[in-house]
């Protein structure tokens, strides 16, 4: 006996993976990427009833909607038939589960003041609230699906919070509503790097951003040592990814870079990492930092000034901007990948760094690939722009180090050559 969808299948109701008749559909909103496959839920699909007369649709009359194996005869030029058809309602399920809880944020509420001492203060959270239009999203996948369209922007509703400001100096400065939200997952980290990830968000609470000047991260952030309060952790260093005070702040500016470029604020500067790091999915909306050498940089050239709040639950960094929004529109599309490369042989090294036998890994294994998103932005005023943020992630192999004893020193000795005045002292072997 044959499993009912796998008969359906055979009688050609519904499809078979090795006949799929929908295209996988790719969902984004910004960074946030879903890819979700009709062929994947049979649920989707149903037998849906039609009536027409003459071959117009019509609603037929209760009389005619008879049950069982019996149908009496139907009046002249009215015609039943059974087509294939969509569920909205399994559709909708699925979307929500895939996509709507993941997606969504509650509006919070938030009283920005200053302590005696000038300090912001933020009392609650203003996170811009956020919801998927489920039924306008469970029309374009449809619509999508039997157009062949495989690309789809998730049209969702954004909530400003409750927000009082009560320092007059912040309400002159245009801090009234939510600009923009980054925000970045980092689920799967250690405790040090936790912890690292904390103390460097709250470097920036509290910061402010005048009207019409460039944001430099590394100046915020400013030093990153064991005194500031940070832990030793993973540090990519060159070809090595070692344990070094700071490690996992690229996850702080990473947050505090899709916000803006979201958003559609000029980058001054960024550089993606070495190699694709898995907490920066998806690829290629990363930005690195490595004081003082590498900095994150954008120009506010909002109407306002913008005013930093930052926020950790769980496993979700969250930067808050606060100004004054404009009519900008931007939109950012990728990530395009190519030229994947996978990892490397393993290697060895030896080093003088760590005690003598000693071993240690010092790179993990990563493929190679390069990543291409576009980002257009259509001002209040002027004539649309269009960029390409290009990253390239370098292929990594495995690599340990072994450590080794330092050079036997040089000894200055007599010599009657006055051009060999130092001989190599050979330590006895044991």
């Amino acid at each position: 006996m044959f499993p009912i969808i796998g008969l359906l299948g055979l009688l050609g109701l519904f499809p078979t993976k090795a006949d799929a008749a929908y295209q996988p559909l790719t969902l984004r909103l910004d960074h946030h990427i879903f890819t979700i496959d009709a062929d994947h839920y049979p649920a989707w699909r149903e037998l849906a009833e039609t009536w027409s007369y003459n071959g117009r649709p019509v609603k037929p009359a209760a009389a005619l909607r008879v049950d069982g194996d019996t149908v009496p005869p139907l009046p002249p030029g009215i015609v039943r038939s059974q087509l294939q058809g969509w569920n909205r309602r399994a559709i909708a399920e699925t979307l929500q589960k895939v996509i709507g809880k993941p997606l969504h944020r509650d509006a919070g509420s938030v009283t920005i003041k200053r302590s005696g001492s000038g300090t912001i203060i933020f009392d609650g959270v203003g996170m811009l609230g956020r919801s998927v239009d489920m039924e306008d999203l469970v029309d374009l996948v449809i619509a999508g699906s039997e157009a062949g369209v495989t690309d789809i922007e998730i049209p969702i509703e954004e909530i400003q919070p409750t927000i009082i400001v009560e320092d007059r100096e912040l309400s002159a400065l245009g801090i009234k509503e939510v600009v923009t939200v980054g925000e970045s997952d980092f689920s799967g980290s250690p405790l040090p790097r936790r912890h690292n990830i904390g103390v460097g968000m709250s470097k920036f609470n509290g910061a402010v951003i005048p009207q019409g000047e460039t944001f430099s991260f590394n100046k915020i952030l400013g030093k990153v040592d064991g005194t500031t309060g940070y832990w030793k952790e993973l540090v990519i260093m060159g070809e090595h990814t070692l344990p070094e005070y700071g490690g996992g702040l690229c996850q702080v500016s990473t947050t505090a870079y899709r916000g803006i470029w979201e958003h559609g604020f000029p980058i001054v500067n960024r550089r993606n990492h070495s190699f694709a790091v898995s907490y920066y999915g998806p690829q290629g909306t990363d930005a690195t930092i490595y004081p003082p050498h590498t900095d994150m940089k954008f120009a506010n050239d909002g109407p306002s000034a913008l005013l930093i709040q930052t926020h950790v639950t769980g496993n979700k960094a969250y930067f808050i901007y606060y100004g004054t929004k404009d009519a900008r529109q931007t939109e950012v599309m990728g990530p395009y990948l190519w030229d994947f490369r996978e990892p490397p042989p393993d290697r060895e090294e030896f080093t003088t760094e760590i005690p003598p036998g000693e071993r240690r890994k010092a790179s993990d294994q990563h493929p190679g690939v390069k990543a291409l998103w576009f980002r257009t932005v259509k001002p209040p005023e002027g004539e649309m722009t269009e960029e390409r943020i290009f990253s390239a992630y370098e292929a990594r192999g495995l690599l340990f180090q072994t450590g080794i004893a330092p050079e036997p020193p040089l000894e200055e000795i007599p010599d009657d050559n006055p051009r060999r005045r130092t001989r190599r002292v050979e330590l006895p072997s044991t």
